[in-house]
């Protein structure tokens, strides 16, 4: 697995492998003074990155950070200054900004999530569903925001899904499979698409059911054969303007995919002031 510092060094290598043929060609040499603002309200996140970004071009660039991740920064705000080469800040600005303006992002639609759940004892998970070699980052993201990560990788949890369901000929047969086989500490969670398919999971002595894709009535329906055997996730369909009604009813997790897949990223820019 790549380090974060090897994320990065690939980053650069793959906006500047062959050099900065602008700045080349227009000479541009000497130091400046560079600021980051923020353009929206936002929750900030991934400030150590964008610092690494710089050092890791020319160690001598300096940069000062006015905030930390998890802080509130409004618009118009300056989050961070820049000082040194010029060339060398200019070969950095894209690929930090990048970085800031995707995690920034994720962590603030996850806040506005878990904003809307406030009250409840339900928490706000991601999901795997996360860009390729980013996923370390973007659960971070997902934390600085107030949510809960999910598993990292296959090897975290036991998680049968609908395609493990139809490979095994079944949902009885896939979590006999996975009673027998599983190893010791590891939890089982299920995922069902029907009440039958509930009916059926509940039977077994799984730890948590995933509800895919139910709807409020059916959910109750759910809870109520559950009677709090097992813990409760929901996931599929959710968004801001029905979290907080699943939450309510007395569900354990909500999982969120939209939080790193589908986060807009955050309006940052940096300028030249000196």
């Amino acid at each position: 697995m790549l380090s974060i510092k090897q994320i990065l060094q690939y980053s650069i290598l793959e906006d500047s492998f062959y050099g900065d043929l602008t700045s080349e060609i227009l000479q541009i040499s000497g130091n400046g003074k560079f600021v980051a603002i923020s353009k929206e309200d936002a929750i900030i996140c991934g400030l150590k990155i964008f610092q690494k970004i710089f050092k890791l071009i020319n160690s001598s660039i300096e940069v000062k950070l006015f905030f930390k991740d998890g802080n509130f920064v409004k618009s118009g705000e300056i989050i961070a200054e820049i000082k040194g080469n010029l060339r060398d800040i200019l070969k950095g600005e894209r690929i930090a900004l990048n970085f800031i303006q995707k995690l920034s992002g994720i962590s603030t639609n996850t806040y506005y999530f878990v904003k809307q759940i406030e009250g409840t004892n339900c928490k706000i998970l991601d999901t795997r569903k996360t860009t390729p070699l980013l996923r370390k980052l973007e659960k971070y993201a997902v934390r600085i925001g107030g949510g809960y990560n999910h598993r990292f990788s296959l090897f975290d949890g036991i998680l049968i899904k609908d395609n493990h369901i139809r490979a095994v000929g079944g949902i009885e047969n896939a979590i006999k499979l996975a009673l027998k086989n599983k190893p010791i500490g590891k939890e089982i969670e299920v995922e069902v698409s029907s009440l039958e398919e509930l009916e059926i999971a509940i039977k077994y002595p799984i730890n948590i059911v995933m509800l895919d894709n139910f709807n409020i009535d059916m959910i109750k329906q759910a809870l109520s054969l559950i009677n709090n055997r097992l813990k409760v996730e929901v996931s599929g369909g959710v968004n801001l303007n029905n979290v907080r009604d699943i939450a309510l009813l007395g569900v354990d997790y909500i999982s969120v995919g939209a939080l790193t897949h589908s986060s807009r990223w955050i309006d940052i820019s940096l300028e030249l002031i000196k």
